[in-house]
């Protein structure tokens, strides 16, 4: 068996082993990262020998960090990314570079669209109608998107959305609020089989999944990183912030939107951001939380997104896809039935 794992903002970690008995056998691990001293790499070999094939991640973590000599170094790679390696290795998970990928920079369309395309274009994946695809949102008008589980009441002023003519939505993936207009953030949707994040945990399939929009914005010259869980920042601030949602049919939807010029005293006229909220960001004001790609890049939004593109397609490939036209007309039958209704707008007061 043989898996990799390529450590966000690291090394590429890989692993062969064998399964004996139900336990790792004949295990070496490999990769481009840095380790000292070099007889570090047989403890660690040693420790995950004979480890039972239903060990946890953390489980392997756990006996590579008891059998690392005193004085060891790591770099690039952790002792829990060799375990999601190992995970990943035996439930026999898949890599980006695996899948023919399309790519849709979707055509202006009104927010509740996008949001059940979201649910819609998931669901294909997971019946194989759709191979994996990655999605750029176009808006042709405002929204406040809030949580699957977020109260509508706690995040949501009603009377200013309405006098600034601001639908709010309900989405089908956890997180919090945000605020869009046209042109004023970049939003993407990542509709990925599950295989692709086979072994991972929550936290770890979040990075990964965004590993490449942080080399993208890196090659825009911005000093980019995650910051678990779903945080996309930079030295200046934070970026944006990503959400995932994992269907029954076995795809995973893992979307992020981050600002490129957003309007903050509307935001904060709409949404109630709370003391709390923004204590836990290290900052008293909810305009310092919004670091626009445009100052930080001095580029235009649609250059931004552009090259957001140039960088998946030179790592992993993509042609250029549309929607079909039964995928759209889902979409419509899922707004009549779920996105515009009262009951799903309201499921959390």
């Amino acid at each position: 068996m043989h898996g990799e794992y390529k450590v966000p903002g690291g090394k590429l970690v890989v692993v062969d082993l064998e399964e004996q008995d139900g336990r790792i056998a004949g295990f070496r691990l490999a990769g481009d990262f840095f380790l000292e001293p070099d007889e570090a790499l047989g403890a660690i070999d040693a420790a995950v020998e004979g480890l039972p094939t239903s060990s946890t991640a953390a489980e392997i973590a756990a006996a590579i960090r008891a059998a690392l000599p005193e004085d060891a170094v790591l770099l690039g790679f952790t002792p829990e990314a060799v375990g999601v390696a190992i995970r990943r290795s035996l439930q026999h998970a898949r890599s980006f570079a695996d899948y023919e990928w399309t790519i849709i920079d979707d055509e202006p369309r009104l927010p509740i669209q996008h949001v059940a395309l979201d649910e819609v274009l998931t669901q294909e994946v997971g019946a194989g109608r759709r191979g994996p695809t990655l999605r750029f949102w176009n808006l042709s008008g405002p929204a406040v998107y809030i949580g699957s589980f977020q109260s509508y009441r706690n995040e949501v002023d009603p009377g200013n959305a309405a006098k600034h003519g601001i639908p709010v939505l309900r989405r089908i993936t956890g997180g919090g609020a945000m605020f869009s207009e046209p042109d004023n953030a970049i939003t993407y949707s990542l509709y990925v089989p599950g295989d692709l994040v086979q072994g991972m945990s929550f936290q770890d399939s979040y990075a990964f999944l965004d590993a490449w929009v942080i080399e993208a914005l890196k090659g825009l010259g911005i000093e980019a990183y995650y910051a678990p869980l779903n945080d996309i920042t930079s030295a200046k601030g934070k970026i944006g912030g990503a959400a995932q949602k994992r269907l029954a049919g076995g795809a995973v939807l893992h979307h992020a939107t981050m600002s490129y010029d957003i309007d903050a005293d509307k935001m904060t006229e709409v949404l109630r951001i709370g003391k709390e909220k923004l204590s836990d960001k290290g900052t008293t004001s909810a305009k310092k939380r919004v670091d626009p790609l445009r100052s930080q890049t001095g580029m235009t939004k649609a250059d931004v997104q552009e090259a957001l593109k140039g960088t998946f397609r030179r790592l992993y490939g993509g042609a250029d896809g549309a929607l079909t036209d039964a995928e759209l007309a889902a979409a419509d039958d899922l707004i009549l039935t779920k996105f515009d209704t009262e009951a799903w707008l309201h499921r959390v007061p």
